[in-house]
Parts: structure tokens; C-alpha cells; sequence
């Protein structure tokens, strides 16, 4: 374990310097595809009917070279809120960023030059003092004139990195254009969405409400016209009795449905008090843990509640769990709610409770992912951002 944390701190400390130098690699291979394209692309200006094919080739060998950055920027260097891959990135774009990269990976190769020659230099230096051609103070100045050029030299290199992180961030970003219209395609889908969900939720309530309430309340009125036509009084006592927890049946049944419609409790308490309400009515053992350093928008406490009791009523009645447990935090400016049971698992997300979850979160931009193997266990994390 000691050995690993080294390992670990070694490799933190060698990502930069790694990172630049695969940069200068990876800029020699890009300056040769430019060249390649270069000449491709006279050759296709000669003769048109080799454009399409020079336009594919140079559409997907830019791709994989972008793709190859993207790796060495995420794996060695400090990248941060490098843009995800997208498909709104052109290939002018890619090849733009490519011819961009020679910049840093030329600098990168300047700098490891210079490193190289300070290491000979360094050698001349030490190998005239081990012989005693040089004084004391003679090597005492060049040792410190080699470290400060040293320093100089490291800096050297985490400018570059930057620079190269620089211009990913620029480069790599789909241009205003392509991003509008993404966003509203995202917005058309999200709405169809929304629109989706709600009708699903209607059709569930309406069942909801016939293959449940309404043959209670249809058994209720039954029974209270057989005490009522009843003529020994102690029969009458006993079917006005039984229509009495009918009726408290039927109140929970409709306290139930109209919290799937509206969960009116949110308004006086926040979500980890709501879901504590819900646990306690639910037939498996729940364990909630709530630590949100500010209470949410009511729109996000909503979609996870609806979220947290669509997998707590699928571990109760599909998944035999015997006990779940809720967790809910804050990480990187997402709200995420972790619901996990330890029941038999074969949850499917396309089905019509989970799949109505997803569009639900989806129209705040969020992610809903279920992890649900055959045998168990099953996991539901839901993501929404804070903003």
C-alpha cells in the first residue's frame, strides 16, 4: 500500500513533464498528416473526382488524431473542463487545432533541448570538479546558475502545458453556431420529453386510481348497503366496522396517488425529511443519508423524490431486497441521489417507470444511469445540476 501511495505521488509529479514530451511526439505526427492533407488537398483541387474520398479520409484521420490529444491531455496533463467529445466540432476545426498544436509541441521539444544540453553541461561541470579544475567558488556558481536555469526550465514546461491546454479549450469547442443549434435540438427532445413523461404519469394514475381506489370505493358502497338493509343490529355494527377501515384504506390509497401526482410535503420539508416519510411506510428497511450543504431548487428535490420512490416501490415489489439505502451529496456542482438495494437485479431502463424517471431528469439536463445485473444488486444514481 505504501509502495502505491509512491508510485502515486512519482506519477503526479511526472504527468507534466510526460504530457509535454508525448505533446512533441504527437505534434510530429500531426505536422506529417498536415503535410499529407496539404498535398492531398492540391491533388484533389487537380482532379475533383478524388475530393470526396481525400475529404473522408482527412475527416477521419483528423478525428483520431483529436481523439489521440484528447487522451494524452485527460490522462497526462492538468486538462480540467477540457469540452466533451462532440460531433458539432468540424473537421476545419480539428485541422485548425492540429496546425495550432505544433506551437506547444515545438516549444516542448525547445524546452527538453535545452534540458539536454543543461544535463551535458551539467556533466562537463561535474566531471572538471571531481578532477579540480574548478574552485569552490567557481562550482558553487555554477551550481547555482544551473538551478536557476533548471527552474526556468520547469516553468518553461508548465507554460507550455498550459498553452496546450489553452488552446484545446478554444479549439476543440464547437463554434456558436453548432451549438445553438444543438441546444435546441437537446430542448426539442427534452420537451417531447416532458411531454412523454406526463402522459405516462397520467395513464398511471388513472390505473391507479381504477384497478385501486375506485374498486374500493365501489366495495365500500356495497358493504354499507348490506348494513343498511341488514336487520340484526350486531351484523349491521360489524359491516359498518369493516366500511370504516375500508374507508381508511381507501384515504391512504388516495393520500398515495396524490402524492405521485404532487408531493405536497416538500413545501414544509426538504427532501432527506420527505424520503424519511416514505421510508417509514415502505415494506423494505430504507437508510437515507442526506447531506446537502444547501437545500436544492424545489424542481430538483422533485425529480429525485419521484426517483428515490419509483426504485424503492421497484426493490419492494420486483427485486425481493431486503434493505436499500439512499444516499444524496453534492459533487463537482451536481446533486446526486444514489438509491441501491440488495435484491435480484434485472432492472430495465427502457421499461416504463424507469424510462419516464430518465425523461424526467433529462429535462433539467440531468443523467439517470441503473446498474442492474441478474442476481443483483441494483443501483440508480440520478445527476442534476445545482444551477
Amino acid at each position: 500500500m505504501a509502495g502505491e501511495r509512491r508510485t502515486r505521488r512519482w506519477w503526479a509529479r511526472l504527468r507534466l513533464p510526460a504530457g509535454v514530451a508525448a505533446g512533441s511526439a504527437t505534434a510530429a505526427v500531426g505536422l506529417g498528416f498536415l503535410t499529407v492533407a496539404a498535398v492531398a488537398f492540391v491533388v484533389s483541387v487537380l482532379a475533383p473526382a478524388a475530393s470526396r474520398r481525400v475529404t473522408d479520409l482527412t475527416r477521419r484521420y483528423a478525428g483520431q488524431l483529436v481523439a489521440l490529444e484528447r487522451r494524452r491531455l485527460a490522462g497526462l496533463l492538468p486538462a480540467g473542463d477540457l469540452p466533451p467529445p462532440t460531433r458539432e466540432v468540424d473537421t476545419r476545426r480539428q485541422v485548425g487545432y492540429l496546425a495550432a498544436r505544433l506551437l506547444p509541441g515545438t516549444l516542448g521539444l525547445l524546452a527538453y533541448a535545452v534540458l539536454g544540453i543543461g544535463l551535458v553541461l551539467a556533466g562537463i561541470v561535474l566531471r572538471a570538479a571531481v578532477r579540480g579544475e574548478l574552485s569552490l567558488v567557481d562550482a558553487l556558481s555554477q551550481v547555482a546558475v544551473g538551478a536557476v536555469l533548471l527552474l526556468l526550465n520547469i516553468q518553461a514546461l508548465a507554460s507550455i502545458a498550459a498553452l496546450d491546454v489553452r488552446l484545446a479549450r478554444r479549439l476543440l469547442r464547437p463554434d456558436s453556431r453548432a451549438e445553438l443549434t444543438r441546444r435546441v435540438q437537446e430542448l426539442t427532445t427534452s420537451r417531447a420529453a416532458v411531454i412523454a413523461a406526463v402522459d405516462a404519469e397520467r395513464q398511471r394514475i388513472e390505473r391507479d386510481l381504477h384497478d385501486g381506489l375506485q374498486q374500493r370505493l365501489v366495495a365500500l358502497g356495497m358493504l354499507l348497503g348490506r348494513a343498511r338493509r341488514a336487520r340484526d343490529s350486531d351484523r349491521a355494527r360489524a359491516l359498518v366496522a369493516q366500511a370504516h377501515e375500508d374507508v381508511q384504506r381507501a384515504v391512504e390509497e388516495l393520500r398515495e396517488v396524490a402524492w405521485r401526482v404532487y408531493p405536497s410535503a416538500l413545501d414544509g420539508s426538504d427532501l432527506g425529511e420527505v424520503l424519511a416519510m416514505v421510508a417509514r411506510r415502505s415494506e423494505v428497511p430504507v437508510r437515507i443519508r442526506c447531506d446537502l450543504p444547501q437545500r436544492p431548487e424545489r424542481q430538483i428535490e422533485t425529480v429525485l423524490y419521484f426517483v428515490a420512490c419509483e426504485a424503492l416501490t421497484n426493490a419492494a415489489k420486483h427485486a425481493a431486497a431486503t434493505l436499500v439505502t439512499v444516499e444524496i451529496d453534492v459533487r463537482e456542482g451536481w446533486v446526486r441521489m444514489r438509491v441501491h438495494d440488495d435484491g435480484v437485479g434485472g432492472a430495465d431502463l427502457t421499461g416504463r417507470g424507469l424510462s419516464g424517471l430518465a425523461r424526467r431528469v433529462a429535462a433539467l439536463d440531468g443523467r439517470l444511469g441503473v446498474k442492474s445485473p441478474a442476481g443483483g444488486p441494483t443501483t440508480v444514481l440520478a445527476e442534476l445540476p445545482c444551477g
